[in-house]
């Protein structure tokens, strides 16, 4: 049976413009991780983004797509939702293959569900359609 290896973790916060210092405490248990405490941070909010960013690092993806009949050749694009950064690389994959047709307003969706993660693409610019 393997024993549990305690570790000491330094992380800074970036939830806001402190930039918190902060010492995490992990458990490592077989094939988990288990956080047991968080020093140094100056809000409760250091130790939400410790556990969140040790236990399910996410991250805004942010990128742009070809645009067709546009003046502009891409358009802006963002996540609605954070999405696991394991799957930030495959995401962006999907994203360069993509290609959409002006206009297209802010908050558009224009791909669904990558990955299946429950997590749209939406614009976060406007193109207007050139005219003919």
């Amino acid at each position: 049976m393997t024993e549990n290896l305690e570790e000491k973790i330094p992380m800074t916060c970036i939830i806001c413009p402190l930039g918190c210092s902060m010492e995490l405490t992990v458990l490592h248990k077989k094939n988990e991780r288990e956080l047991i405490s968080v020093k140094d941070n100056n809000c409760p909010r250091g130790a939400d983004y410790a556990k969140k960013e040790l236990l399910n690092p996410t991250r805004t993806l942010t990128s742009t797509i070809k645009i067709l009949n546009s003046s502009s050749s891409v358009i802006s694009v963002k996540s609605d939702q954070e999405i696991p950064i394991e799957k930030i690389m495959s995401a962006m994959e999907i994203i360069k293959r993509c290609t959409v047709e002006a206009p297209v307003s802010i908050g558009d969706i224009l791909i669904y569900d990558i990955l299946g993660t429950g997590v749209n693409i939406i614009a976060s610019s406007n193109a207007k359609a050139d005219k003919k």
